[in-house]
């Protein structure tokens, strides 16, 4: 998908740069594979806002992915590439030979007219999902598996992938695109190829309220807040506030390690935290 620039009729469009959807689909998605979604606005159910800057937003339906493509050795047809306001990859609808309908993630060089299948093993083309532990090595994969059966938890972002480096154990060893290495089992799915829509992070969105009508409201900075607001309100002039950057609840925060999962420190091969080799 290529950029469109737009020609600088107001202060909005001067900047505003987006990815082209002209090729995707016009039409509705289908009924019977979507359902309503409702807008909390950050709200639990006592009404207290426990998820900040969310709110608004054009109103969305709920599009079933299947993130876990167990239906296997039978063919099935893109029947067309759509746009899903939840993800920020593209999904395809697929139309299997009985006749059954699904959406999944779409990967890049992925067209209309083109045939999936899910395998235990089958061929390394965009689309096909197969088992780990049966794709060759240095293959490129997205929407992996972290538990046989769970669904894909891993690169199903836009413009995300994995790529498969060796096996070892009855495992095989993938490298994320944070630089994390990592063992996973080898009976867990992986659908070859990168995700649809790479230039998702190039966009300029060009105005504040093209990012309220995707529900996300502005946040203000801790440091233009008073001391009774925010750790780091307050100070004489202009302030950064401090060396040790904290939430409003003085939680530290932008970079302070968070992980406690020490159960699956073990295949954990490099950190992503690790310094990268130059």
């Amino acid at each position: 998908m290529a950029l469109k620039n737009y020609k600088p009729t107001s202060p909005a469009r001067r900047g505003l740069i987006l990815v082209d959807k002209t090729s995707l689909w016009k039409g509705k998605p289908v009924k019977s594979l979507t359902e309503g979604k409702r807008k909390t606005g950050g709200r639990n159910n006592k009404g207290h806002v426990t998820s900040r800057g969310i709110g608004g937003g054009h109103k969305q339906k709920y599009r079933f992915i299947d993130f876990k493509r167990r239906k296997w050795d039978v063919p099935a047809t893109v029947e067309r590439i759509e746009y899903d306001p939840n993800r920020t990859a593209f999904i395809a609808l697929i139309k299997y030979e009985d006749g059954e309908q699904a959406y999944i993630i779409c990967p890049q060089r992925l067209d209309v007219g083109d045939t999936v299948i899910a395998a235990e093993k089958t061929d390394t083309k965009p689309g096909n999902a197969m088992l780990l532990g049966q794709m060759p090595v240095g293959t490129i994969c997205h929407n992996v598996e972290m538990k046989p059966g769970k669904g894909g938890q891993i690169a199903r972002s836009a413009g995300a992938y994995v790529q498969l480096v060796g096996r070892d154990r009855g495992m095989v060893i993938v490298r994320l695109n944070s630089g994390e290495q990592r063992y996973l089992r080898s009976d867990c799915m992986g659908t070859v190829g990168a995700v649809s829509n790479p230039d998702n992070q190039n966009q300029n969105l060009g105005k504040a309220g093209r990012r309220r009508w995707m529900g996300i409201k502005p946040l203000t900075r801790g440091v233009a807040k008073n001391p009774v607001d925010h750790p780091h309100g307050g100070g004489e002039g202009r302030t950064s506030g401090g060396r040790h950057p904290v939430t409003p609840w003085g939680k530290p925060t932008k970079g302070a390690r968070t992980r406690k999962n020490k159960q699956t420190d073990k295949m954990i091969i490099r950190s992503r935290h690790a310094k990268k080799k130059r």
